[in-house]
């Protein structure tokens, strides 16, 4: 694409703010809890018809889904919660690229822990407030308008691009994992979830975890002839953070140098006794274990057993009566495995250089700390994904959560320019 093209498309842009604000508000004032997402489907589906795209979108088979291994336990119905891939037709002759966002959001909480009201959309010192407005429907709508202006700029692109929008990423990611079973690949993906414009060619995995412990029952004044369960929780709580200890010692990976932010592996909840005046004879622990990419997931999972195992070992009590330990995949938790692609993928580049384009600065090149969907893309789709995303990471799930309207148009312009130089343009 020459100079002149690229700069009417961004020229266009910089006209476009207006209406590119008011496209993410509606969006945000849209309540899409997960398990709700409908409305907004529905209404993304109408607007990506009016943009002359081909719809594809459907509601997922959860039995189905619930068949491959890298799924989730799920209980409630996807009916009504369909999926969407929009695909802006090429001439042939481009590589592909497929936009991956979620539209589903976590719930809002208490509504006096935020300074407005969270579906209101509230703009303020040139952000956009609102449960969504970072992760990641600033996101999203960065993809869509990028395809948009391009359109409306007039420029033909040679690859196909497919704009992929999906339900449930909060809770199992079963969405995208849905888009790669029902065939979507593509020469590459961008993920735009939160990454405060970072480019991030990796994600880490994360491990839900329970452990119930079981003690020897007792009435409160023949307590001595008991187990507490209490205590036997607390000695493995502190072997928890033994292993977490020794998995900052012996775990690295080069994008990201920060290891002890990276890795947690914790228990986040206890939960023991049923009374004040009666003894706890069960103690159920919950937490989870961070992996990098490049670990053995499994192995993760087995490394854990084994170092529990030998704590119990040498306890009088749990050696007889060993704590059962499920993880997420069973109990309907996340288990999610780590991925990424190689920091100099060309997928990657292309948004490296088109971010110096428009900001006159090198980006941060970085792993997200988070599980990301770009895990089923990336190791059960044979799509080589990235993420960049406008929305700031540190307010994600946050109350009075925002996006920045000059970091969102960014993206925006980002997002364009790279979409022409990864599909070619005529």
């Amino acid at each position: 694409m020459d100079k002149a093209q690229r700069d009417k498309l961004l020229q266009l842009i910089d006209g476009k703010k207006d209406h590119a604000v008011e496209f993410l508000r509606t969006l945000v004032t849209i309540p899409s809890v997960t398990g709700n997402e409908g409305p907004i489907q529905n209404h993304l589906k109408d607007y990506l018809e009016k943009m002359g795209l081909e719809i594809d979108m459907w509601d997922m088979d959860a039995e189905e889904i619930q068949k491959h291994p890298a799924a989730a336990v799920v209980t409630e119905s996807y009916e009504g919660r369909p999926n969407i891939v929009a695909t802006a037709k090429g001439s042939g002759d481009g590589r592909s690229l497929l936009l991956n966002g979620h539209t589903d959001v976590i719930p809002e909480g208490p509504r006096e822990s935020w300074t407005d009201d969270p579906w209101s959309a509230t703009v303020r010192d040139n952000r956009i407030y609102g449960r969504g407005s970072s992760d990641m429907k600033s996101g999203v709508s960065s993809q869509i308008l990028a395809v948009e202006y391009i359109r409306e700029a007039g420029i033909k692109l040679k690859g196909d691009v497919l704009v992929n929008l999906v339900v449930d990423e909060e809770i199992s990611g079963h969405g995208t994992l849905d888009t790669v079973l029902r065939g979507y690949r593509a020469d590459a993906a961008i993920s735009g979830e939160t990454s405060t414009l970072a480019v991030q060619p990796a994600c880490i995995g994360r491990i839900w975890f329970q452990i119930l412990i079981r003690g020897k029952k007792a009435g409160i004044q023949t307590r001595h002839e008991g187990v507490n369960a209490i205590d036997l929780g607390y000695k493995i709580k502190v072997a928890i953070d033994d292993h977490e200890k020794h998995r900052l010692e012996t775990v690295s990976h080069p994008l990201y140098p920060d290891i002890q932010t990276t890795l947690p592996c914790l228990v986040g909840s206890f939960e023991s006794g049923t009374f004040p005046s009666a003894f706890p004879d069960t103690c159920l622990l919950k937490g989870s274990i961070a992996t990098v990419p490049g670990e053995d997931h499994n192995g993760v999972k087995q490394a854990f057993l084994d170092h529990i195992a030998r704590v119990v070992a040498d306890d009088p009590w749990l050696k007889d009566h060993p704590p059962e330990i499920t993880f997420g995949n069973k109990f309907g938790g996340l288990d999610a495995e780590a991925a990424d692609i190689p920091p100099d993928h060309p997928i990657v580049t292309t948004l490296v250089d088109c971010f110096k384009e428009i900001t006159g600065k090198d980006p941060e090149i970085s792993g997200r700390q988070g599980a990301a969907d770009t895990r089923f893309l990336i190791n059960n789709g044979d799509t080589p994904t990235v993420i960049f995303g406008p929305g700031p990471t540190a307010v994600m799930h946050a109350n009075d959560e925002y996006v920045d309207i000059d970091d969102y148009m960014t993206a925006i312009k980002v997002y364009a320019l790279s979409i022409c130089d990864w599909c070619g343009v005529e």
